[in-house]
Formats: structure tokens, C-alpha cells, sequence
């Protein structure tokens, strides 16, 4: 017999729309749950993996040594890094051409844990759309230019 008075009287609409009505009239004049979002931002964890950066060293020297493990490393294999040996000195190496497709990027981190001069760094960025797919490939110059923004204190 109840349910049958729920069905005709619809109850569980009633219901709903008091509490709608509720939401609506609580929040009137006090700031609502929707973030406004380009002129807000929400605030992100620290654990947060954005874009990809290269780090440069006290002394303004980049830090990437050209040893390719990021690359051997990445499940998606969207780095190319091509080494060189330093004209001055034959014992140093260096990342004569770096790239990262973003494309193909998963976010996953595993080329900055295995940097063994921790050269690579993840940011926070996570605006990265673009109107052309050669506008996201980052180049070495690019992911130098983000990590000095990114990272400006420099830790040896």
C-alpha cells in the first residue's frame, strides 16, 4: 500500500526537487562549488605530474649528460636524445639533441626517476594544447626555457 502512494504521489521526485530547491536557495549569495576556470585555478597536489622540463646547473651549464636512459626508459618511447662528446673536454658528454613528442607522452614519470643527474623534472603545467602538432613537440631549447622558469633556484 505504501508503495503504491509513493508511486502515484511520485515521492522520489518530490524528494528531489526539495533538494534541489535546497542547493539552490543555501548557496544563493555565497560562493558555489563551480571554479571559474580561467580566471581561477585550481590548486594542484604536490605529487602533480605536468609537463616535462630539463634543469640547468648552478653555473647556467645544462645538466643532461646525453646518457639516454630517460629514453630507454619510457614505456610510450617518445624521447629522442642524441649525445656528443664536448670539443673541450673529451670526458664530458652532452645531450646534442633532445626531444620529447607530448603527444605520445603518458605522464608517468619514469624518465625523471631515472635520470642519474636528475636533469628532467616534471611541472605542473597542464595547459598544453596547441593549434598545430609541430607547436608541441619540445625541443631542447623549449624544455631549458620551461625549467628556468619553472625551476629557478638551482641545487647541486
Amino acid at each position: 500500500m505504501i508503495n503504491f502512494l509513493k508511486n502515484i504521489l511520485f515521492i522520489d521526485i518530490i524528494m528531489g526537487l526539495l533538494l534541489t530547491l535546497k542547493h539552490f536557495f543555501m548557496f544563493k549569495g555565497k560562493r558555489g562549488v563551480t571554479i571559474e576556470y580561467p580566471d581561477e585555478k585550481r590548486p594542484l597536489p604536490d605529487g602533480y605530474r605536468g609537463l616535462l622540463c630539463l634543469r640547468r646547473k648552478d653555473d647556467g651549464s645544462e645538466r643532461c649528460v646525453g646518457c639516454t636512459l630517460c629514453e630507454a626508459y619510457c614505456p610510450s618511447k617518445c624521447i629522442t636524445v642524441v649525445s656528443a662528446g664536448s670539443e673541450i673536454d673529451p670526458m664530458k658528454r652532452y645531450a646534442k639533441f633532445y626531444q620529447i613528442d607530448i603527444t605520445k607522452c603518458v605522464f608517468c614519470g619514469y624518465c625523471v626517476d631515472a635520470c642519474p643527474v636528475e636533469a628532467l623534472a616534471m611541472t605542473k603545467r597542464y595547459e598544453l594544447s596547441q593549434y598545430e602538432k609541430g607547436a608541441i613537440a619540445m625541443t631542447k631549447d623549449k624544455l631549458l626555457e620551461i625549467g628556468d622558469e619553472d625551476y629557478p633556484w638551482r641545487k647541486d
